[in-house]
C-alpha cells in the first residue's frame, strides 16, 4: 500500500520525466493575489504566468502545493472532523502548462498517470466535461476509449473555471471514481449527485479564453493548462479507503493525538481527534510560514483554527496544553517533503503551547457562559446573536467555534443576530482584510521587466555607478521626458542604489545626466524592477540616456550599521530568550533598527541589559562581516537563520559576523551570527559604532518589538542622557552619582511633608487643634462645617477625628480643593442602627445642587457641584438627624 508521501513522489516523478520542471510549493501567504487570504491551489503561485505578466525559464510545472481552507470565499472550517473529505490544510497536486501543451497531452497524462503508474482499474473511472467542449470528449474517447455514458456533459459552471469576473477561463473536465453500488450516491449531474459513490479525484482546467468586462471572451493566443488532485483524496482511493482520516499519514497524526489525551481513538472521541489531526497540520504550517496568532486578518482565522483545535483536546479530557506535543509526530511525517516545517519546530510548539495555555484560561468561563445561556432557553431553541456575540467579545471565541459547541447538542446560533451585534460594536469595527499582494500598477512594471529584463543590483560593492535610463513612469504611465519640479519614477538597467526590501528601507540619493539631475527620495521594487522615486531638480531627464547614480553616503551608512546591529540583536535575543525567537518583522532605517520577534512575554531589564551588552561586545570584536552566495539548503546546513515563510530563490546570500570565544556559548571559533539576507552591511562589526537598545513593547498578540539606536545617533543618545543627568546633578547640587540617592532622598522629604501639611489642614479644620465645638440635635451631637483646602482624599481621616472627639454623634464636613467641592459624613458606631452616614451624605448634595455619594453607615464621601449652598446642606442634615432620632 502505497504512503502519501509515496503517492506525492510518484507523481511529481512521473511530470518531472515528462518534461515538468518540479517547482517547490510557494507560502501559504500569497505574493502575487492581493483577494487571496491563503493559497488554496497549485495555480495561485502561477497565476502572473497565465496572465502573461511574467515568464519563466520554463513553460511546464508540477507541484504538490500546500493550502488552506478556512477563511474568505473557500472556508470548509465547520465541516472538518464531520465529514470524510473536508481539511483545512490540504496538498494539492498539479501539473500546468504555460502555452506549451493542451489538452490533447494533459488528458492522456491524467488517463496514464492514474491507470499505470497508480494502477487504477479503468472500469472505475468516468469525466464529465463542458457540454459544449466536443474536443475534449473526442480526446477522452480516443485515449481512454471511454463510452458516451461515461463521459458526461455538464451545463453548469461546475465544469467552467474562471480566474475571476474577467481574465483567463476556460471548460474544465473533472475525473471521478466509482466506489461501487453497495455506496448510495449518483453519478454527476445526476439527482443523487451529492452521495459517497462517485469520487471526484482530479479536475483538468483547459484555459483557452479570456474573459472581458462586457462578457465578450476571445481566444487566449496561447492556451494553458492548470490541474488539481487533493493528494489526501487519491491518497484514501490508492489506500483502499473511503475516508481521507484513514490514510497512514492522517491515521498516524490521530493516533498521537489518542496517546497525548489517553483515549481511543476511535472511540466517542472519534471525531474530536481527528479535528486536532487536521488542525495541527494547518496551524503548524501557517506559522512556518509566518502567520502568527491575532485578532485581525490571517492571524485571526490562525486563532480561530487553533482554538477550535483545543476546545476538541478539551472535550477529550486534556487539562493540560496538547498541540505543541504533537508536532514532532507531524516533522516525522511531512519534514522531508516541506523542510521549512523541522526549521521552525521551536517556534510551532512555543507558539501552539502559548497560545493553548491562554485560551484554557478562558474556555472554561465560555462554556459555563453557553451554559448558563442555553439553561434560559426553550428546549432545542437556537443560542441568540447577541449571546454568541458577548462569547466572542469577551471569551475570544470565534461564531464558528460556539457553533460547533452548539452542533453536538442539536442546536444552532442567531446568525443575523451575531452580525447585527457584531456591527453595533464599534470598538471591534476594523477594516476587511485588504491583501498583500503587488502594487495596482504592477502591470507596468511586469511589462518593463519582460521588455528590458531585471534590474542588476550594484550596491553591495560600490554607491556610484552608470547606468542607461530604460524607463520613465508618472502617475501609472510611461512617458518620454520628466522636467525640473516633476515627480517621476525612473527605471535603469543597473543601480547601486538598494530597494526597499526585507525590513531596509531604500536608498536615497542623485541621478545625473547630460540635461538633467533627479533628487532621488526612496527605492522600492517591483517585479525584479528597481524604481527610483525622484523630484527632477534641474533640466530634463530622458527616456534613453546615460546616467550616473550616486547613493547618499551618510544615509546608507547609518542604515548599514542597523541593519548588522539587528542580525546582532537578532542572535543575542534566540541566545537570551531561547530558540523560538525568529524574526517577524523589521525596520532597518537611517535613525533607528526596529525588530519585531515571536516572544510570548515582555523582556524584562536585566534581559535587555545582557542582550545589549552582547551586541556591544561583538561591535567591539570588530570582526569581518562576511557574505557568501549559496544554495538555500547549504545555507541552511550551516545553520544560517531564513525568515520563515520568505521564497528564496536557487541562490541566496549569507550574511555571517562575530566569532564565539566563550566556550560557555558554544563552540570557540564558531561564527556568532549566520543569516540569509539581501540587505546591505558594514564591512566589520566595529563599523557598527555601538548599540543602545531604548527599550522593548508589544508589536502584536505573541511578538514583541524592540527599538535601538547605532552609531553616532547612539552617541548622541547618551550624550543627551548625560547632559540631562548633569543638570539634575546641578539642580540638586549633587554629583552624578549622587544622583538618585538625593532624588529618593527628595521623594521621601516630600512624602514626610506632605503628610505633616495634611496633620495641619486637618487640625486647621478641627479648629486649630482646640477642638470643634458640637451641636445637640434631640439628643444626638452633630458637628457640620466647611473647610477649605482639604482635599476629598484627606476628609476621610478628618471625619475619623471628629468622630473620635464625639465619642458619639454624627459629623458633616464640606471642603473645596483643587477646584472640586467634596461632602464627607460620619456616624459612630452606636449610632449606625438609627442613622446613615450614606443618608448624611446623599441629603448634603441634593441641597448643594448635586446628587448621589456612598459608602458605609459609619463613613460615607460624595462630590458636588459647589459648596454655594453649604449653610442649606448642613441645615438638611440636622433636619434628617432630627428625624431619626
Amino acid at each position: 500500500m502505497p504512503s502519501l508521501n509515496d503517492i506525492r513522489s510518484t507523481f511529481l516523478g512521473y511530470f518531472d520525466k515528462n518534461g515538468h520542471r518540479v517547482v517547490d510549493s510557494s507560502p501559504l501567504v500569497p505574493r502575487n493575489d492581493p483577494t487571496l487570504m491563503f493559497a488554496n491551489s497549485g495555480m495561485v503561485q502561477f497565476k502572473n504566468l497565465f496572465t502573461g505578466v511574467e515568464t519563466r525559464d520554463y513553460k511546464r510545472a508540477t507541484t504538490a502545493q500546500k493550502c488552506v481552507r478556512a477563511g474568505g470565499k473557500h472556508n470548509d472550517l465547520d465541516n472538518v472532523g464531520y465529514t470524510a473529505r473536508h481539511h483545512t490544510f490540504f496538498e494539492m497536486l498539479g501539473n500546468f502548462s504555460f502555452g506549451d501543451y493542451f489538452k490533447s497531452d494533459a488528458i492522456p497524462f491524467a488517463w496514464e498517470l492514474l491507470t499505470r503508474e497508480f494502477g487504477i482499474p479503468k472500469e472505475r473511472l468516468l469525466v464529465t466535461v463542458y457540454h459544449t467542449d466536443d474536443e475534449a470528449a473526442e480526446i477522452w474517447k480516443k485515449v481512454a476509449g471511454l463510452p458516451d455514458e461515461k463521459i458526461i456533459r455538464i451545463p453548469t459552471n461546475d465544469n467552467f473555471w474562471m480566474m475571476g469576473p474577467t481574465g483567463p477561463c476556460g471548460p474544465c473536465t473533472e475525473i471521478f471514481y466509482d466506489h461501487g453500488d453497495h455506496i448510495w450516491g449518483g453519478p454527476p449531474g445526476s439527482a443523487d449527485e451529492d452521495g459517497d459513490r462517485f469520487i471526484e479525484i482530479w479536475n483538468l482546467v483547459f484555459m483557452q479564453f479570456e474573459q472581458f468586462e462586457d462578457g465578450s471572451r476571445k481566444d487566449l493566443p496561447n492556451p494553458s493548462i492548470d490541474t488539481g488532485m487533493g493528494l489526501e483524496r487519491i491518497g484514501a482511493l490508492l489506500q483502499g479507503k473511503h475516508d481521507n482520516y484513514d490514510t497512514d499519514l492522517m491515521r498516524s497524526l490521530i493516533e498521537a493525538s489518542a496517546h497525548a489525551t489517553s483515549s481511543d481513538p476511535d472511540g466517542p472521541g472519534k471525531v474530536h481527534h481527528r479535528v486536532i489531526a487536521d488542525h495541527l497540520r494547518s496551524t503548524s504550517f501557517l506559522i512556518a510560514d509566518g502567520v502568527m496568532p491575532s485578532n485581525e486578518g490571517r492571524g485571526y482565522v490562525l486563532r480561530r483554527i487553533m482554538r477550535r483545535a483545543m476546545r476538541h483536546a478539551h472535550m477529550l479530557g486534556a487539562t493540560d496544553p496538547v498541540m505543541h506535543r504533537l508536532v514532532p509526530a507531524l516533522v516525522r511525517q511531512m519534514g522531508a517533503a516541506y523542510p521549512e516545517l523541522p526549521r521552525a519546530q521551536a517556534l510551532i510548539e512555543e507558539t501552539l503551547r502559548s497560545e493553548e495555555s491562554r485560551f484554557r484560561q478562558t474556555l472554561d468561563r465560555g462554556l459555563r457562559l453557553l451554559d448558563d445561556e442555553l439553561a434560559h432557553l426553550p428546549e432545542g431553541a437556537d443560542l441568540p446573536g447577541a449571546a454568541a456575540f458577548k462569547l466572542y467579545d469577551t471569551y475570544g471565541f470565534p461564531l464558528d467555534l460556539t457553533q460547533d459547541a452548539l452542533r453536538e447538542k442539536g442546536r444552532g446560533v442567531d446568525t443575523a443576530g451575531f452580525d447585527t451585534a457584531m456591527a453595533e460594536q464599534k470598538a471591534k469595527a476594523r477594516a476587511a482584510w485588504a491583501g498583500s499582494g503587488e502594487t495596482k500598477d504592477a502591470a507596468i512594471w511586469f511589462d518593463l521587466a519582460e521588455q528590458h529584463g531585471t534590474t542588476e543590483f550594484l550596491g553591495y560593492d560600490t554607491e556610484e555607478a552608470e547606468g542607461q535610463v530604460l524607463a520613465l513612469v508618472r502617475d501609472g504611465a510611461s512617458v518620454d521626458a520628466a522636467a525640473e519640479g516633476e515627480t517621476v519614477q525612473i527605471v535603469v538597467n543597473q543601480s547601486p542604489f538598494y530597494a526597499e526590501s526585507g525590513g531596509q528601507v531604500g536608498d536615497a540619493g542623485l541621478i545625473k545626466t547630460e540635461t538633467g539631475a533627479a533628487r532621488v527620495t526612496d527605492t522600492k521594487k517591483v517585479a525584479g524592477v528597481f524604481v527610483h522615486i525622484a523630484e527632477v531638480t534641474m533640466g530634463q531627464i530622458q527616456r534613453g540616456q546615460g546616467a550616473t547614480l550616486s547613493v547618499d553616503h551618510a544615509r546608507r551608512s547609518a542604515i548599514r550599521a542597523n541593519h548588522s546591529a539587528t542580525h546582532l540583536l537578532h542572535e543575542a535575543l534566540r541566545r537570551s530568550l531561547g530558540a523560538h525567537v525568529a524574526q517577524r518583522g523589521s525596520l532597518n532605517a537611517p535613525d533607528r533598527l526596529r525588530f519585531d520577534f515571536s516572544h510570548n512575554q515582555a523582556v524584562s531589564a536585566d534581559e535587555l541589559a545582557v542582550v545589549e551588552s552582547e551586541i556591544n561586545d561583538f561591535i567591539r570584536q570588530n570582526s569581518p562581516v562576511e557574505t557568501r552566495l549559496m544554495t538555500p539548503d547549504d545555507a541552511r546546513a550551516i545553520g544560517a537563520q531564513a525568515l520563515f515563510g520568505e521564497k528564496y530563490g536557487d541562490e541566496v546570500r549569507v550574511v555571517s559576523m562575530g566569532s564565539l570565544t566563550d566556550s560557555g556559548k558554544g563552540q570557540v571559533g564558531d561564527t556568532y551570527s549566520i543569516e540569509l539576507c539581501g540587505g546591505t552591511h558594514v564591512m566589520r562589526t566595529g563599523d557598527i559604532g555601538a548599540c543602545v537598545i531604548l527599550g522593548d513593547s508589544a508589536s502584536s498578540a505573541g511578538v514583541r518589538r524592540i527599538e535601538a539606536l547605532t552609531g553616532q545617533a547612539a552617541l548622541d543618545h547618551l550624550r543627551a542622557s548625560d547632559t540631562q543627568l548633569a543638570e539634575i546633578g546641578g539642580i540638586l547640587k549633587a554629583q552624578a552619582g549622587d544622583v538618585v540617592a538625593r532624588v529618593r532622598s527628595l521623594a521621601d522629604e516630600r512624602k514626610a511633608l506632605a503628610n505633616e501639611v495634611a496633620q495641619l489642614k486637618r487640625q486647621l479644620a478641627m479648629g486649630g487643634g482646640g477642638g470643634a465645638e458640637a451641636k445637640d440635635i434631640a439628643g444626638i451631637k452633630f458637628i457640620g462645617r466647611r473647610v477649605e483646602g482639604v482635599s476629598g482624599k484627606e476628609l476621610g481621616a478628618l471625619v475619623d477625628e471628629m468622630k473620635a472627639q464625639l465619642g458619639s454623634g454624627a459629623v458633616l464636613v464640606l471642603s473645596e480643593a483643587d477646584g472640586k467641592a467634596t461632602v464627607a459624613a460620619g456616624v459612630t458606631a452606636d449610632l449606625t442602627a438609627r442613622l446613615s452616614a450614606v443618608d448624611l451624605v446623599q441629603a448634603a448634595t441634593a441641597a448643594l445642587g448635586g446628587k448621589g455619594g456612598g459608602g458605609r453607615p459609619d463613613r460615607a464621601q460624595g462630590g458636588a457641584p459647589g459648596l454655594a449652598a453649604a449653610d442649606e446642606a448642613i441645615a438638611a442634615v440636622e433636619t434628617l438627624i432630627g428625624g431619626a432620632a
